[in-house]
């Protein structure tokens, strides 16, 4: 059995999406005058002989003109990791509308008497990832038990049914690899999700060797199954803390040992069901608000469906989202898979309702994910981009199944500048030193506040791509993708010369 230690788990977080590598920039010799010379020094720095079996690619592009100010196998494809984002965004930008509010209802279909609703009562998601996180309706629970309550019902004499199948297809992403699925960056999207379907585990050590430690879940309704054999090592041991669940079975392993007198160590975990965590949250808010619920719980997943249950149903109760361009700003920032993932779903629906009314409509079965994806390369199409210089497979840049070149990340990054929502994407992307991915990346030196960039991290992948303002007052937009780098024991990060690579072009006063 494959197992997942703990510190694994740590860096696949760290790697694949949070992006949040603190190595200090490396320095420059000087802006580049010219042409010429930024070429010539941001060759030296990509031709360093620990590059030697990686690939590098990039693509730098000037706004006013759009005349490409560097290349290095600008055609090549590459993998994207997190970078990917921005093709899902720019769908989404052009599909949603900015303002747009991702409802979560209470349907049904039965009648009500004398305050009893007779029959079951929905729990119907429409794709909301922010449900149940602060700011985002933290209370959503308590919200749509009050509203039922508010309409005179006191007794549901029927089930509770969450209902994910406004999503079709599964919930976790094309190409996702089976070895992430533990880890909160690869928690499975659904069109009802809560506590962006994770779950937070504290590990207290015991005060007695021997004894097993404390494992805490928050919120508590999200208690998985739990086999746990760790123990509680001597003080000053090596702690071996590994947890473990195999794919499609909600039963976490947890097992090895943890030093006595260590302070309480915290993960995030994905839930592999939350659905039906989210029906059991609001299963205890309708008894707080005094609703008594006769049924039991039921969760319909694809490829089930029962439209029956939403044949002429009223809604009895709905929270709303905040603003998709919120929602947009938080995925990018924070390089939240979930977010963009169900936000390209979104799409897909979308897509798919659009399509139905064409004589040429598929007639195959196709998921959410799919119809998104057709949807986005009929926007690249529509922007010149050639098909085949983009490759993706889903929607956060998770699977390593996708491919996009630096030239067409730069080709989408230059429509999107022209767009009338321009100002906003660059606002919605992490901001160097400042804020995102980039808090810590590119702070005090010539870049800082002036570059707007989305990450893009896996192992031995390092990517970034987005906008610089130079010192010459000019717009340039940029891909600077690094795939296949083994870094060696004593070599300084990857990221340390694409920080490099960026202060030159923040540097930059030269033409074209």
């Amino acid at each position: 059995m494959k197992r997942i230690a703990t510190r694994i788990v740590l860096l696949l977080c760290l790697l694949l999406v949070a992006d949040l590598s603190m190595a200090a920039t490396a320095p420059i010799s000087g802006a580049p005058p010219d042409r010429t010379a930024l070429t010539a020094q941001i060759d030296a720095i990509i031709r360093q002989p620990r590059y030697a079996a990686a690939d590098w690619g990039i693509a730098v592009m000037a706004l006013d003109s759009g005349r490409t100010l560097y290349a290095h196998q600008a055609g090549k494809l590459f993998q994207p990791a997190s970078t990917a984002k921005l093709f899902t965004a720019a769908l989404s930008l052009a599909t949603l509308a900015p303002d747009y509010r991702i409802p979560t209802r209470l349907l049904s279909a039965a009648p009500i008497r004398h305050g009893r609703l007779d029959g079951p009562l929905l729990l119907y998601g429409m794709g909301d990832p922010t449900l149940g996180t602060p700011g985002a309706n933290p209370d959503w629970a308590d919200d749509l038990a009050a509203q039922l309550a508010a309409h005179g019902i006191r007794e549901v004499r029927g089930d509770l049914i969450a209902d994910t199948t406004y999503f079709s297809g599964p919930p976790l992403g094309n190409g996702w690899e089976a070895s992430d699925l533990l880890g909160w960056f690869a928690a499975p999207a659904s069109a009802l999700s809560v506590h962006e379907n994770t779950v937070a585990l504290t590990l207290t050590p015991a005060t007695v060797t021997g004894q097993p430690p404390q494992l805490g879940f928050t919120p508590d309704v999200a208690t998985p199954p739990l086999a746990n054999t760790l123990t509680t090592t001597p003080a000053h041991t090596p702690d071996d803390i590994n947890l473990y669940r195999a794919p499609g079975d909600p039963l976490l392993h947890a097992f090895g040992s943890v030093a006595a007198g260590i302070p309480p160590r915290s993960y995030r975990l994905a839930i592999p069901d939350p659905a039906r965590q989210a029906s059991e949250e609001l299963r205890a808010a309708l008894a707080r608000h005094g609703v008594r619920l006769k049924g039991a719980l039921h969760v319909l997943h694809w490829p089930e469906r029962d439209d029956a249950l939403r044949a002429n149903a009223q809604v009895l109760a709905e929270v709303l989202s905040p603003p998709v361009s919120e929602i947009l700003a938080q995925g990018l920032k924070r390089s939240q898979n979930l977010y963009l993932q169900n936000l390209l779903q979104i799409d897909g629906v979308s897509a798919q309702a659009a399509a139905a009314s064409q004589p040429d409509a598929p007639t195959a079965f196709l998921s959410s994910e799919a119809w998104g994806l057709r949807a986005l390369q009929a926007l690249l199409e529509r922007i010149g981009i050639p098909p085949s210089s983009v490759l993706l497979e889903e929607g956060s840049g998770l699977s390593r199944g996708n491919l996009a070149t630096p030239g067409a990340m730069v080709q989408l990054l230059q429509y999107l500048a022209a767009q009338p929502y321009a100002a906003t994407l660059r606002r919605m992307l992490p901001v160097a030193g400042v804020d995102g991915t980039l808090e810590w990346r590119l702070r005090d030196g010539p870049a800082t506040d002036k570059v707007q960039a989305k990450t893009g991290s896996m192992t031995h992948v390092h990517n970034l791509a987005g906008y610089v303002t130079t010192a010459g007052g000019r717009q340039l937009a940029f891909a600077i993708l690094l795939n296949n780098y083994q870094r060696g024991p004593d070599d300084p990060r990857a990221n340390r010369d694409i920080d490099a690579i960026v202060e030159l072009l923040a540097g930059y006063h030269g033409g074209e």
